[in-house]
C-alpha cells in the first residue's frame, strides 16, 4: 500500500496485514489488522508517528524511500507492533530524535536496540513546533501499558491515539464512516484490550473532551472521520451501569450441564432477563470478552473433571477476572459423577470481579425436580437483583 493523503502534508503509511488471525498469541482477531503511522511535514520539521510491526519494516522505509529528513519519531507506545521499525528509521535518519514519555524511554530502550541519546522525553501538554503545525502531546497511561500517550495535531484538529479507539480490522478504506463492521471490530478490540482499564479510559475521555476534532487516527484500523461515533461508543462501554443480561460460559461432558443451562435460560427469558450462551468448545473468546462488557450477571456452566472445572471453564474464569468487566453478580451451575470441588475453585479463581454471589447449583447426575426448581430459585434471584440494580432513582421531591 503507497502513502495516502489525510490532510494537506499528512499522510498515513503502514502496513494492512490482511491475514494475521491472533494477536499477542491469545486474541483472535477474525478480521485481520492494520499497523498506521502517519508522517506530519511542517513548513520546518517532519514528524513520523509511530512505525510498524517487526515484520513490516521493509514496508515502511519503502514508504519512506522519497522522504528526504525526519526530525522526529513520535513513540506513542513500546510495543513492538507500533515501535518495531524505530531502530530502522533512525539508521535511516541520523538527525531523528524519538519523542516519548519518560517511562516510554526506559521500555524503548528496554524492547530495541535504541541508544538513549537518541530519545527525548516530553511532559504532559507540551507542544513540538514543526513550523505551520504544532504536535501536543497528552499522557495517557494505561492504554494499555503504563507509558502510553496520545498526540495532537492543533492545526489539522486530528488526535492520534494509538492504541486507544483502535480496531483489528484489515480494509483499504482510509476512514471508517459509520461502518457497522468497525464498529464491531473496535468493540472487540477495546473488550479484549482496553476494558480492564475502563475506569483510567474514563479520565482520558474527559481529558480529550475539549479538543476540537476533525479527525481520530488510531495505529489499528481505519482513520475515524466521524469521531463522534467512537468516542460515543467508548463513553457507552465504559460507564458504571449495567444491562439486563447474564452471560454464560459453559462445557457439558454428557448433557447434564446443557440441560441445567438451558432451563435457566429459559427461567431468565419468562422473567425478562435476556442471556448469552458460550458453549466453550466452539465459542470465539472474543465474542465472550464483547459480551462481558455491559452484563450485569456471569453464570459459569460446568461439569465435573477430576473433582475439579472443566478446564474450559477454568481458562473462561481466568478470561473474565483478568478483563474486569463491570459485573455486578455471578453464579456456578454444574454437574458432577461421585463428587466435586468445582464451585469452590471457580469461586477462588474470580478476586478481581468483585461480585456478589447469587448462588450454587450442582447436581449428582441427570438432573431432577429439585435440580430444576434450584435454577428457577436462581432465575429468581438474579431477576429481583437486576430489577432492583436498574431501577430508576426515586424522583426529587417537589418543593412548593
Amino acid at each position: 500500500m503507497n502513502a495516502r493523503q489525510i490532510r494537506e502534508r499528512v499522510q498515513w503509511l503502514g502496513v494492512i496485514d490482511w491475514n494475521r488471525r491472533m494477536f499477542d498469541a491469545l486474541i483472535p482477531i477474525p478480521d485481520g489488522t492494520s499497523y498506521n503511522a502517519y508522517l506530519v511535514q511542517g513548513s520546518e520539521k517532519t514528524a513520523l508517528l509511530d512505525t510498524v510491526d517487526t515484520a513490516d519494516v521493509a514496508t515502511l522505509m519503502a514508504q519512506l524511500a522519497h522522504v528526504p529528513t525526519i526530525h522526529y519519531v513520535v513513540a506513542h507506545h513500546a510495543e513492538q507492533d507500533h515501535s518495531g521499525a524505530i531502530p530502522a528509521v533512525l539508521q535511516k535518519y541520523p538527525e531523528a530524535q524519538v519523542l516519548c514519555t519518560p517511562k516510554a524511554k526506559e521500555l524503548l530502550i528496554d524492547h530495541l536496540p535504541i541508544a538513549a541519546e537518541r530519545i527525548q522525553t516530553v511532559a504532559d501538554g507540551a507542544t513540538v513546533s514543526l513550523g505551520d503545525k504544532t504536535l501536543q502531546f497528552i499522557q495517557a497511561p494505561w492504554v494499555h501499558w503504563p507509558e502510553t500517550m496520545l498526540t495532537y495535531l492543533r492545526e489539522d484538529k486530528i488526535l492520534f491515539t494509538c492504541d486507544l479507539f483502535g480496531a483489528h480490522f484489515a480494509t483499504s478504506a482510509l476512514y471508517a464512516g459509520d461502518e457497522p463492521a468497525i464498529y464491531e471490530a473496535a468493540k472487540r478490540y477495546y473488550a479484549g484490550i482496553m476494558m480492564i482499564y475502563r475506569k483510567q479510559i474514563q479520565n482520558h475521555l474527559k481529558k480529550i473532551q475539549p479538543l476540537e476534532l476533525d479527525l481520530i487516527a488510531p495505529s489499528h484500523g481505519p482513520i475515524y472521520n466521524n469521531p463522534a461515533h467512537i468516542l460515543d461508543a467508548y463513553r457507552d462501554w465504559t460507564a458504571d451501569g449495567v444491562a439486563n443480561h447474564v452471560v454464560i460460559p459453559c462445557v457439558s461432558m454428557h448433557g447434564s450441564t446443557n440441560l441445567m443451562v438451558e432451563h435457566l435460560i429459559g427461567a431468565l427469558a419468562d422473567r425478562g432477563v435476556t442471556a448469552d450462551k458460550f458453549d466453550l468448545t466452539v465459542s470465539d473468546p472474543g465474542k465472550l470478552a464483547m459480551a462481558l462488557i455491559d452484563a450485569a450477571t456471569i453464570v459459569f456452566g460446568t461439569p465435573t473433571l477430576n473433582m475439579g472445572p472443566h478446564p474450559l471453564v477454568l481458562a473462561a474464569t481466568h478470561l473474565a477476572d483478568a478483563l474486569r468487566p463491570k459485573l455486578r453478580y455471578a453464579a456456578i451451575i454444574g454437574s458432577f459423577g461421585w463428587g466435586s470441588k468445582a464451585p469452590d475453585t471457580i469461586a477462588a479463581l474470580i478476586p478481581n470481579l468483585k461480585v456478589e454471589t447469587l448462588g450454587t447449583v450442582m447436581c449428582k447426575g441427570v438432573p431432577k425436580a429439585d435440580t430444576f426448581a434450584a435454577l428457577d430459585a436462581l432465575a429468581d434471584s438474579i431477576a429481583a437483583k437486576h430489577a432492583a440494580l436498574l431501577a430508576p432513582p426515586p424522583a426529587a421531591p417537589v418543593v412548593v
